[in-house]
Protein backbone atom coordinates (compact mmCIF):
# COMPACT_ATOMS: atom_id res chain seq x y z
CA UNK A 1 0.00 0.00 0.00
CA UNK A 2 1.24 3.44 -0.89
CA UNK A 3 0.62 6.79 -0.15
CA UNK A 4 1.43 10.24 -2.11
CA UNK A 5 0.55 14.19 -1.24
CA UNK A 6 0.47 16.88 -3.83
CA UNK A 7 3.80 17.81 -4.08
CA UNK A 8 5.15 14.22 -4.64
CA UNK A 9 2.35 13.63 -7.06
CA UNK A 10 3.88 16.40 -9.21
CA UNK A 11 7.02 15.36 -9.47
CA UNK A 12 8.49 14.22 -13.07
CA UNK A 13 8.63 9.88 -13.02
CA UNK A 14 12.59 10.69 -13.03
CA UNK A 15 13.17 12.57 -10.26
CA UNK A 16 10.53 10.42 -8.16
CA UNK A 17 12.33 7.19 -9.30
CA UNK A 18 15.61 9.21 -8.22
CA UNK A 19 14.35 10.00 -5.03
CA UNK A 20 12.92 6.39 -4.27
CA UNK A 21 16.68 4.89 -4.95
CA UNK A 22 18.01 7.47 -2.20
CA UNK A 23 15.35 6.38 0.11
CA UNK A 24 16.05 3.14 -0.39
CA UNK A 25 19.53 3.63 0.01
CA UNK A 26 19.75 5.88 3.23
CA UNK A 27 17.20 3.07 4.52
CA UNK A 28 19.41 0.14 4.08
CA UNK A 29 22.54 1.74 5.54
CA UNK A 30 20.44 2.62 8.51
CA UNK A 31 19.34 -1.11 8.61
CA UNK A 32 22.12 -2.92 7.23
CA UNK A 33 25.10 -0.90 8.64
CA UNK A 34 23.94 0.88 11.77
CA UNK A 35 21.71 -1.90 12.97
CA UNK A 36 18.51 1.13 13.76
CA UNK A 37 15.12 -0.17 12.27
CA UNK A 38 13.27 2.25 10.34
CA UNK A 39 9.55 3.54 10.56
CA UNK A 40 7.81 4.56 7.05
CA UNK A 41 6.53 7.99 8.27
CA UNK A 42 4.35 10.25 6.90
CA UNK A 43 4.84 13.79 5.41
CA UNK A 44 3.34 17.12 5.11
CA UNK A 45 2.39 19.75 2.45
CA UNK A 46 1.07 23.15 3.51
CA UNK A 47 0.67 21.57 7.26
CA UNK A 48 -1.34 18.95 5.57
CA UNK A 49 -0.60 15.80 6.74
CA UNK A 50 -0.66 12.61 4.32
CA UNK A 51 -2.08 10.35 7.07
CA UNK A 52 -5.89 11.91 6.03
CA UNK A 53 -6.27 13.17 9.63
CA UNK A 54 -7.32 17.10 9.33
CA UNK A 55 -6.51 16.98 13.17
CA UNK A 56 -3.42 15.56 13.00
CA UNK A 57 -1.41 16.22 15.94
CA UNK A 58 1.89 15.42 14.21
CA UNK A 59 1.20 16.25 10.88
CA UNK A 60 4.62 14.92 8.66
CA UNK A 61 6.39 13.82 12.01
CA UNK A 62 4.57 10.28 13.00
CA UNK A 63 4.77 6.40 11.47
CA UNK A 64 2.24 5.49 9.10
CA UNK A 65 -0.39 3.01 10.80
CA UNK A 66 -0.20 0.63 7.79
CA UNK A 67 3.50 0.09 7.57
CA UNK A 68 5.69 -2.17 8.71
CA UNK A 69 9.01 -0.90 9.58
CA UNK A 70 12.02 -2.33 8.04
CA UNK A 71 14.12 -4.13 10.48
CA UNK A 72 17.79 -3.88 11.69
CA UNK A 73 19.81 -5.98 9.47
CA UNK A 74 17.71 -5.60 6.59
CA UNK A 75 19.55 -6.34 3.19
CA UNK A 76 19.51 -3.85 0.37
CA UNK A 77 17.25 -5.83 -1.13
CA UNK A 78 14.85 -5.95 1.66
CA UNK A 79 14.83 -2.60 2.25
CA UNK A 80 14.70 -1.53 -1.54
CA UNK A 81 11.72 -3.75 -1.90
CA UNK A 82 10.05 -2.80 1.68
CA UNK A 83 10.73 1.19 0.70
CA UNK A 84 8.98 1.00 -3.10
CA UNK A 85 5.59 -0.19 -0.85
CA UNK A 86 5.53 3.29 0.48
CA UNK A 87 6.52 5.77 -1.86
CA UNK A 88 7.30 9.28 -0.23
CA UNK A 89 7.54 8.13 2.57
CA UNK A 90 9.66 9.76 5.57
CA UNK A 91 11.92 8.11 7.46
CA UNK A 92 11.31 7.53 11.28
CA UNK A 93 13.90 6.09 13.95
CA UNK A 94 12.59 4.54 16.68
CA UNK A 95 14.13 6.23 19.87
CA UNK A 96 14.44 3.82 22.88
CA UNK A 97 15.78 0.51 21.49
CA UNK A 98 19.52 1.33 20.68
CA UNK A 99 19.83 5.24 21.47
CA UNK A 100 17.66 7.83 23.34
CA UNK A 101 18.31 11.77 22.16
CA UNK A 102 19.14 14.64 23.92
CA UNK A 103 17.17 17.54 22.35
CA UNK A 104 18.22 21.07 22.56
CA UNK A 105 17.65 24.14 20.65
CA UNK A 106 19.97 24.57 17.80
CA UNK A 107 22.07 27.46 18.46
CA UNK A 108 23.25 26.32 22.33
CA UNK A 109 23.42 22.61 20.24
CA UNK A 110 25.59 23.83 17.74
CA UNK A 111 27.88 25.46 20.31
CA UNK A 112 27.83 22.73 23.01
CA UNK A 113 29.28 20.17 19.89
CA UNK A 114 32.20 22.95 18.86
CA UNK A 115 33.53 22.63 22.77
CA UNK A 116 32.99 18.89 22.88
CA UNK A 117 34.91 18.30 20.12
CA UNK A 118 37.72 20.35 21.26
CA UNK A 119 37.61 18.34 24.46
CA UNK A 120 37.49 15.41 23.17
CA UNK A 121 34.26 14.22 25.06
CA UNK A 122 32.68 10.80 23.07
CA UNK A 123 30.21 11.34 20.90
CA UNK A 124 27.32 9.83 18.45
CA UNK A 125 25.65 10.84 15.68
CA UNK A 126 24.36 14.21 16.22
CA UNK A 127 21.53 15.94 14.22
CA UNK A 128 20.00 19.38 13.57
CA UNK A 129 16.50 19.94 12.42
CA UNK A 130 14.40 21.92 10.34
CA UNK A 131 12.76 23.41 13.66
CA UNK A 132 15.74 24.82 15.23
CA UNK A 133 16.67 21.68 17.03
CA UNK A 134 20.62 19.70 17.59
CA UNK A 135 19.57 16.09 18.87
CA UNK A 136 22.42 14.16 20.11
CA UNK A 137 22.08 10.31 20.21
CA UNK A 138 23.38 9.11 23.72
CA UNK A 139 23.00 5.55 25.21
CA UNK A 140 20.02 4.02 26.56
CA UNK A 141 18.09 5.54 29.59
CA UNK A 142 18.84 9.18 29.11
CA UNK A 143 15.28 9.81 28.88
CA UNK A 144 14.47 8.15 32.37
CA UNK A 145 17.44 9.27 33.88
CA UNK A 146 18.28 12.84 32.84
CA UNK A 147 15.71 14.04 35.98
CA UNK A 148 18.35 12.22 38.09
CA UNK A 149 21.52 13.53 36.39
CA UNK A 150 20.24 17.20 36.22
CA UNK A 151 19.77 16.92 40.34
CA UNK A 152 23.17 15.71 41.16
CA UNK A 153 24.63 18.04 38.37
CA UNK A 154 22.95 20.86 40.16
CA UNK A 155 21.05 21.96 37.10
CA UNK A 156 17.52 21.09 37.96
CA UNK A 157 15.92 24.26 38.99
CA UNK A 158 17.83 26.13 36.16
CA UNK A 159 14.91 26.00 33.64
CA UNK A 160 17.01 24.46 30.42
CA UNK A 161 15.55 24.24 27.09
CA UNK A 162 16.78 20.35 27.28
CA UNK A 163 14.60 17.09 26.97
CA UNK A 164 15.69 13.89 26.38
CA UNK A 165 13.37 11.48 23.73
CA UNK A 166 13.15 7.48 25.08
CA UNK A 167 11.03 4.68 23.97
CA UNK A 168 7.61 5.39 22.17
CA UNK A 169 8.79 8.52 20.02
CA UNK A 170 10.57 8.71 16.75
CA UNK A 171 13.16 11.18 15.27
CA UNK A 172 12.79 12.28 11.51
CA UNK A 173 16.43 10.85 9.94
CA UNK A 174 18.65 12.66 7.57
CA UNK A 175 17.89 13.50 4.51
CA UNK A 176 13.83 13.19 5.30
CA UNK A 177 11.43 16.65 5.33
CA UNK A 178 10.40 17.05 9.10
CA UNK A 179 6.61 18.42 8.79
CA UNK A 180 6.87 19.93 5.15
CA UNK A 181 9.86 22.26 6.89
CA UNK A 182 12.59 21.16 5.09
CA UNK A 183 15.24 18.27 5.53
CA UNK A 184 16.85 17.26 8.87
CA UNK A 185 20.60 17.04 8.40
CA UNK A 186 23.71 15.58 9.72
CA UNK A 187 25.97 17.69 12.11
CA UNK A 188 28.02 14.84 13.10
CA UNK A 189 26.81 11.56 10.62
CA UNK A 190 26.90 8.04 12.62
CA UNK A 191 30.30 6.00 12.29
CA UNK A 192 31.43 2.29 13.09
CA UNK A 193 32.87 3.62 16.37
CA UNK A 194 29.91 5.26 18.10
CA UNK A 195 26.23 3.85 16.58
CA UNK A 196 27.25 0.38 18.06
CA UNK A 197 27.73 2.13 21.32
CA UNK A 198 26.82 6.05 22.08
CA UNK A 199 28.12 7.96 24.34
CA UNK A 200 26.72 8.14 28.17
CA UNK A 201 24.22 10.88 28.37
CA UNK A 202 26.32 11.92 31.80
CA UNK A 203 29.39 12.73 29.33
CA UNK A 204 27.53 15.14 27.63
CA UNK A 205 25.72 16.62 30.08
CA UNK A 206 27.86 19.00 32.09
CA UNK A 207 28.76 20.88 28.76
CA UNK A 208 24.82 20.81 26.99
CA UNK A 209 23.58 22.42 30.14
CA UNK A 210 26.09 24.66 30.51
CA UNK A 211 25.48 25.89 26.71
CA UNK A 212 22.12 25.92 27.26
CA UNK A 213 21.43 28.00 30.63
CA UNK A 214 23.87 30.60 29.09
CA UNK A 215 21.97 30.89 26.32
Amino acid sequence: MGFTIGGIREMRSGTRRRGRAAGATAVAEYTGLWGWAVAPGARASGGVCSCGDSACAAPGAHPLDFAREVPPGATPETAAEAWAQVPGAAMLLPVGRTFDVLDVAEAAGRRALVRMERLGVPLGPVAVTPTGRTQFYVALGAAVGLPGLLYRMGWDDAGLDLRALGRGTYVTAPPSDLGGLGPVRWLRPPDPGTTAAPPQARLLLGTLAYICHRW
